[in-house]
């Protein structure tokens, strides 16, 4: 299986991807970020798909087309989103049924969208963590594929808690597409 990472942020999930030598054959990010100095540092190929078009003037079927082009060029089998910034349109879905995977800051279906972590303390949780699932139309919605658990201490603020959960999220996520990778299909 061919493996591309979407990245938008940080690079944390994808320093760790190629540390622990996952066979990364794309590094696709819609826009500038440090995910590209990480990538540079690891060698790998990086495709830059800028995103410029933001509210009602950004055209997310065209730009998910554009995506899924550049996948299909490079015979990508399995997608990797690691902080991708942008909700993809559903011919990406169609287009690699089931082989798109995510990693969220909460134990799903508990606490989905893009404050997961504020949302679990704000709601006084003693424990949260973090889910791998297929990725889907819907945001935060596919089938599970592995969790941990992460224990909420009672000084945490969200940027502690979240910083433990990232610990866990970057050895978890590599773990779950190695095994993945050797048995040939997601599920």
């Amino acid at each position: 299986m061919r493996l591309a990472v979407l990245a938008s942020g940080s690079g944390t999930l994808l320093d760790a991807m190629a540390s622990e030598g996952l066979p990364i054959a794309l590094v696709m990010v819609d826009r500038r970020c440090d995910v590209e100095k990480v990538a540079a540092r690891h060698g790998l190929p990086i495709e830059i798909l800028e995103r410029t078009e933001f509210g009602d003037r950004f055209d997310r079927h065209a730009f998910t087309a554009e995506v899924v082009g550049s996948l299909r060029e490079h015979d990508i089998d399995l997608v990797a989103m690691a902080g991708w910034g942008t909700i993809l349109a559903p011919l990406a879905f169609e287009s690699l049924p089931g082989r798109i995977i995510n990693t969220h800051p909460a134990l799903l279906p508990s606490f989905p969208g893009w404050h997961g972590v504020r949302d679990a303390l704000a709601h006084g949780v003693k424990v949260t963590g973090c889910t791998v699932h297929v990725a889907t139309e819907t945001v935060d919605d596919g089938p599970i594929l592995a969790q941990e658990a992460v224990a909420v201490i009672a000084d945490d603020t969200e940027a502690s808690l979240h910083e433990r959960i990232k610990a866990v999220e970057r050895r978890l996520y590599t773990e779950t597409i190695r095994e993945i990778l050797e048995r040939g299909s997601v599920m």
